[in-house]
């Protein structure tokens, strides 16, 4: 069997170069060849030279990058897709390290499960003990979304996780044939640069799932996401909860083609509004003001879909 480890980065090289260094320091697979790819998306640092020494060198992984000049994450992975010649892919996000396992986790995985055409893992926090308790608060005033990703459906295998909750593309191992049946990712959803809009994986995923793709969670294929402390900030935390909420009521696309906004996402904004000004506590204030940025995200993700599903319309008619 072949895999190949897809990473795609954008001015990230310090990052970036961690990642790697912990690719190369997993255990390597029996009866498995490994290979990585790096898109590198619109660098303006020095990810370029720190790739262009990584394929020179010897010892680790064997590497090949490509740049591409359009900004966006979705044009970075629809870049690699053409060069893929494994019968796997590994997703790995450039601030991610990989367990000590992973490779022989993801090779194992394949193997076990022939029949899954998307295998994805566990995406953990890499907490360090310096983090604020409150992101580890499981109560009634549990921030979410997380101010980084986590992905655990807990020990055991589960056949079909997206009934429980879709899986992110920072953890997938994707059958490379299945591309060829599902197509590209949506240039329409995604990052660029240091967005939060997202959504890219999860509009390829249901797509794919659609077009009859099996999927299936393994918990040994794990991934450590990198916790960066400025991301546990009130500020990001609202502007993650606005964006994704937006890409997720977008994606969704249930929305009508005019009219008024509907009753319920202004009383969600009307009550969380409120309960901002009556909190008696900063947790309850916090969580409050996540959850209105997450409504007005909603109202902005409905609009956006209503005028794409008008301007199709429109199209079609014309």
């Amino acid at each position: 069997m072949k895999l190949t480890v897809l990473v795609c980065t954008h001015d990230r090289a310090r990052l970036l170069a961690r990642t790697l260094d912990y690719l190369d320091r997993a255990r390597r697979p029996d009866g498995c060849a490994v290979d990585i790819l790096v898109v590198a998306n619109t660098c303006t640092d020095d990810t370029h030279d720190l790739l262009h020494r990584r394929a020179q060198q010897s010892g680790g992984i064997p590497l090949r990058w490509v740049a591409e000049p359009a900004p966006g994450k979705s044009h970075a992975l629809n870049r690699a897709i053409p060069m893929l010649q494994a019968e796997r892919v590994a997703f790995v996000d450039d601030d991610h390290r990989v367990d000590a396992g992973y490779l022989e986790n993801a090779c194992k995985a394949a193997a076990t499960y022939p029949d899954a055409d998307i295998l994805c893992g566990r995406i953990l926090p890499d907490w360090d003990g310096s983090e604020p308790a409150w992101v580890h608060d499981e109560g009634p005033y549990r921030i979410y979304p997380l101010p980084v990703p986590r992905y655990d459906l807990g020990d055991r295998p589960v056949e079909s996780p997206q009934d429980t909750a879709t899986p992110g593309g920072g953890n997938w191992i994707v059958r490379t044939a299945l591309f060829a049946q599902v197509g590209t990712f949506s240039t329409a959803y995604g990052p660029i640069g240091r967005g939060l809009e997202g959504s890219e994986d999860k509009e390829w995923i249901w797509r794919a799932i659609n077009a009859g793709a099996r999927v299936r969670y393994v918990p040994d294929i794990v991934q450590h996401h990198y916790v960066d402390p400025a991301r546990l900030h009130l500020r990001y935390l609202m502007r993650k909860a606005f964006e994704r909420s937006a890409g997720s009521v977008r994606l969704s696309g249930e929305t009508l083609t005019g009219g008024p906004l509907p009753a319920y996402m202004l009383r969600k904004v009307a009550a969380n509004a409120l309960a901002v000004v009556v909190s008696a506590t900063a947790r309850k204030r916090r969580f409050h003001l996540v959850r209105l940025a997450a409504a007005l995200g909603e109202i902005k993700g409905h609009l956006q879909a209503r005028g794409e599903r008008a301007a199709r319309h429109r199209r079609a008619t014309a």
